[in-house]
């Protein structure tokens, strides 16, 4: 399968495409921390029109968009024009992937862009597959089955949560886990 995951520099997702035989790649405005082979360094919306696309799955930035920043960009706050512009922009990401692909799946966490893109929703959680923390991850889904549970753990901290300031936090927490990474490669991939 051709298969583009946009927004993606650390090819979390990517690497376990590749492994399972997929041409893969991932694609950021950023330089990737894996194989830059893989890896289309432009706009997104380029890299969905470059070629024909068997799977598109996007991680457009939940800053503006998640619900933990309603403090700032909600209704009524100073910032909340960004979020607007951030859920116009990802709205229209959504709708060119889904001309360019006949199965889309579009990553953010608890986030108010879900009601704007006409389309079912699964929620995920680390310990769902293979790892002991919570992090509720959904996933809006064009032809695509939601992701059912792998590896179900003991343990539930928010290790995201609790992360010390850093200049790599905001990439770290939005790192993919590896095992929703196979979870996605296992369930969407190779059925």
């Amino acid at each position: 399968m051709n298969i583009l995951i946009g927004c993606e520099e650390s090819q979390v997702i990517c690497g376990e495409m590749r492994k399972s035989g997929h041409n893969a790649f991932s694609c950021d405005l950023e330089p990737t921390r894996g194989n830059p082979q893989w890896h289309l360094q432009c706009d997104v919306c380029l890299a969905i029109k470059s070629r024909a696309w068997d799977l598109i799955i996007l991680h457009p930035d939940c800053t503006k968009m998640a619900v933990s920043g309603n403090r700032w960009y909600g209704r009524g706050m100073p910032l909340n024009h960004e979020r607007i512009s951030q859920i116009k922009w990802t709205v229209g990401l959504w709708n060119l992937a889904k001309q360019h692909s006949n199965r889309v799946a579009l990553e953010n966490p608890v986030s108010v862009i879900f009601k704007y893109l006409d389309a079912p929703v699964c929620y995920v959680q680390p310990w769902q597959h293979g790892h002991g923390e919570t992090k509720r991850t959904g996933f809006a889904l064009h032809n695509l089955e939601p992701l059912q549970p792998t590896n179900i753990v003991e343990g539930r901290e928010q290790r995201i949560w609790k992360m010390a300031p850093s200049p790599t936090r905001k990439r770290d927490r939005s790192e993919t886990y590896s095992g929703i990474a196979k979870a996605i490669v296992a369930q969407w991939c190779n059925s």
